[in-house]
């Protein structure tokens, strides 16, 4: 009988390098490396590590902006078998600190420009010895530069004793108190995830995947673990902006980019747009937030009409809406992606039919193992079938139609009840948002002495527009379909509304104001 060997995720650039080895791989600005070259770097990060004491199940914290020497570290560690911690570069040094603890990390890399965080995370790294922390494009005192780390590894891939359903990634999802939950993936499942982005997405070796969203964030490993499940081609953008985007489309013909949909916006409205040739792009993903109608119109339009949308939790489920069904199915998320299930179900976890609106819950193999030493709030979010299966409740309120179409109406927790009625937010926003003075809109529940809840639209203005709030607020209420929908309260902001790395909106920060001692 011929031995099946486990396919662990850190192999995959193995198998290109052995098909493929000039064939180019990633490219970041002026670098670029191939397949045969990046994998004998991953090889060098796994070698060291594990002459550094690095045993299987060992956590190593990553902090790091998107470049080549960022991959390196991801694959070296999957490949060792030690599991990696992309830690947010946007989080602070003191939460940053606090993740490390909670994953009990024995490693950190450190890639330059993030080294300007170090003086703020001294002191806070004792679980961490100090010749276990690597800085990469720096050199700085208790840190050993990455290229002596390195220096004695072999580049030849040594197998790791990993099995599939060993723990590979701790991604912590966004909160905005308390220390988020680190969402923990094998390596089966993220395998199952870069299968079912390349088959979704339609990514082959003859693509070219422009990444443009920070590594650290989970729908962008979706991204590039399809691009490397197929051996394609990737540019990975520094920090994104409209024009650099634009420039990268048109200079390296990529067929294959995801962005949430204030990017697709700011692309969109730059100023330059109309003078750079989009025609390459086959595939553009919206993740992160509902893509609004008017906005997704002006995408076809405009950019052409290779238009995924996707809906999401870094937990492991989701929905795609193909570009030949965005006309057809246009408020619509889409279907299960391959691999997975999604169901209806009522607030006594019965499920329900299609058409009824109540919570989307997800099962497939592409599901998180667990909250990181958290089984109670793992067990929370867990609802089971008749058939014994664990489906992962996703707070999030939704219906199915005739044809298997997932339409999200709202999060369950942002739902709006006014005098006993559900008021879904989004059908809100969707009539503020064209309105041609509205830049960007959150609708949210307002404490009220008559109807318990009021709906209440927080407007960023376009800039140059003098518009005020009781004018919005009319136009608002004069287009919404029911009388329960209409805003109470407009209120105008100057700066740009709450988000996370991935552009969803953080509607918790902005009712906590408004719900101070009421229990919200």
């Amino acid at each position: 009988m011929l031995r099946t060997p486990g396919l662990h995720l850190g192999a995959f650039p193995w198998f290109h390098s052995q098909a493929r080895p000039k064939k180019t791989a990633f490219i970041f600005g002026d670098d670029k490396t191939t397949w045969g070259e990046f994998d004998a770097r991953a090889s060098k990060v796994h070698d060291s590590l594990v002459k550094a004491g690095l045993k299987k199940g060992d956590k190593v914290g990553l902090l790091a902006l998107n470049s080549i020497s960022t991959l390196e570290v991801m694959y070296g560690v999957i490949r060792a078998g030690g599991v990696i911690v992309p830690l947010s570069a946007l989080q602070t040094p003191n939460l940053i600190a606090a993740l490390l603890k909670d994953a009990d990390a024995r490693f950190l890399f450190i890639v330059s420009p993030l080294n300007s965080l170090i003086p703020a995370l001294e002191g806070q790294l004792e679980g961490i010895p100090v010749e276990n922390r690597i800085g990469a494009g720096f050199r700085s005192e208790g840190w050993l530069e990455y290229e002596d780390f390195i220096a004695g590894g072999s580049e030849d891939l040594i197998p790791a004793d990993v099995c599939d359903e060993d723990e590979c990634v701790i991604i912590y999802s966004s909160g905005t108190t308390g220390v988020p939950k680190g969402i923990v993936h094998t390596h089966q499942a993220r395998n199952l995830t870069g299968f079912a982005a390349a088959i979704e997405f339609r990514v082959t070796d003859a693509s070219t995947m422009l990444i443009a969203t920070p590594l650290f964030t989970n729908a962008t490993w979706l991204m590039l673990l399809g691009a490397v499940s197929a051996g394609a081609e990737v540019l990975l953008m520094d920090l994104f902006s409209p024009q650099g985007f634009l420039n990268l489309v048109q200079k390296h013909k990529i067929t294959h980019t995801f962005l949430v949909p204030t990017m697709f916006h700011a692309v969109l409205t730059a100023p330059e747009f109309a003078a750079y040739d989009l025609s390459s792009l086959q595939a553009m993903v919206s993740m992160g937030s509902v893509l609004p109608l008017a906005w997704k119109k002006d995408i076809l339009e405009k950019m052409g009409p290779g238009l995924f949308e996707l809906y999401g939790l870094t937990e492991g489920i989701g929905t795609t809406l193909k570009p030949e069904q965005v006309m057809e199915k246009t408020g619509s998320v889409g279907s299960a992606i391959s691999g997975s299930n999604l169901k209806i179900i009522d607030d006594d976890g019965n499920e329900l039919p299609w058409g009824e609106i109540g919570e989307i819950v997800g099962w497939g193999g592409a599901l998180m193992k667990h909250y990181h030493n958290r089984p109670e709030a793992t067990e929370e979010v867990v609802w089971r079938d008749k058939a014994g299966r664990t489906y992962i409740r996703t707070g999030d309120v939704g219906r199915f139609d005739e044809d298997g179409f997932l339409y999200i109406m709202d999060r369950k927790k942002d739902m709006i009840v006014t005098g006993g009625i559900n008021v879904f937010a989004n059908d809100i926003e969707e009539v503020a948002l064209a309105h041609p003075d509205v830049a960007e809109v959150a609708v949210i529940a307002a404490p009220h002495e008559k109807w318990i809840e009021t709906p209440v639209a927080i407007v960023v203005l376009r800039e140059g527009s003098d518009a005020d709030g009781e004018g919005i607020k009319a136009w608002i209420n004069e287009r919404v379909s029911a009388k329960h929908q209409r805003v109470s309260a407009v209120e105008i902001r100057s700066q740009p509304l709450p988000r996370n790395a991935l552009g969803k909106l953080l509607k918790k920060v902005l009712r906590e104001p408004l719900w101070q001692g009421e229990g919200k």
